[in-house]
């Protein structure tokens, strides 16, 4: 069962990949693959825009804590000045953690600067790849649609193309309902000269000439009976007879 499935799963995938080969545009790839590119050129550069600004505040809080420095070793002298000798050690105490803070600030300003060189190297690189492969698909969809041109004019002029090849079965039924048509014509004006058809248009239906007369004689009496019969239901008898002409002679009654 596990083998019959494993094929199962290997006719599918090749069918898939199959049918995705047929569906995928090399021109609609490129375009995919050279957009993606670019949206990592976008992403480089807002890393960069990142790490700068992140670099900006920190040096904006280094400004403030050099600031805050010589601010405190002026109040720290202005109050050792005064006698007030535990003013101005707290001031330099403050003093002393500013400028820890500002040598902490330096060293992460430093690191941002050294990534934002990086990215800022991964962004040119990037760039650079991204427009020669901007290039090298436009050389590709242009040589692809040339191709493909060059296949559809072949195919046309050598009718092996799939829309060429239902032109020509479509062609070789036209001409095989034509010599059909052409032959069924020809055989019925044969038919038509030889007489077939001359026996189906008369109302006998399959009689001819000889057969028509015969049954015409055989009905003939059967009408003069049904004639004769129709006179003497009418009354008109049989004819009257012939009157005999005199001779002079005398006839057998007088002599009686």
């Amino acid at each position: 069962m596990a083998g019959l499935t494993g094929r199962m799963s290997t006719v599918v995938k090749a069918k898939v990949s199959k049918l995705l080969d047929r569906a995928e545009d090399p021109a609609e790839t490129l375009d995919y693959s050279y957009q993606k590119q670019v949206e990592q050129l976008q992403n480089v550069k807002k890393g960069i825009a990142d790490v700068v600004t992140a670099k900006k505040r920190l040096q904006m809080q280094e400004s403030s804590l050099q600031q805050s420095v010589v601010k405190l070793d002026t109040q720290a002298r202005q109050a050792l000045a005064a006698g007030k000798e535990d003013l101005a050690r707290t001031a330099l105490e403050r003093k002393n953690v500013a400028q820890t803070e500002l040598q902490g600030l330096d060293t992460q300003v430093t690191e941002l600067e050294d990534q934002q060189q990086k990215l800022t190297d991964s962004e040119q690189k990037l760039r650079a790849k991204i427009e020669a492969f901007r290039t090298k698909k436009e050389v590709i969809k242009a040589q692809y649609s040339a191709a493909e041109a060059q296949v559809r004019i072949s195919e046309a002029a050598t009718g092996v193309g799939e829309q060429m090849a239902d032109v020509g079965l479509a062609m070789q039924r036209a001409v095989d309902k034509t010599e059909n048509m052409k032959a069924r014509a020809d055989a019925v004006s044969e038919l038509e000269a030889a007489g077939t058809f001359d026996d189906i248009t008369q109302l006998g239906g399959g009689e001819d000439d000889i057969d028509r007369q015969l049954k015409q004689l055989s009905s003939q009496p059967a009408v003069d009976d049904e004639l004769a019969k129709m006179k003497g239901e009418l009354g008109q008898g049989a004819p009257a007879e012939t009157p005999q002409i005199s001779t002079g002679e005398p006839s057998e009654s007088g002599q009686a």
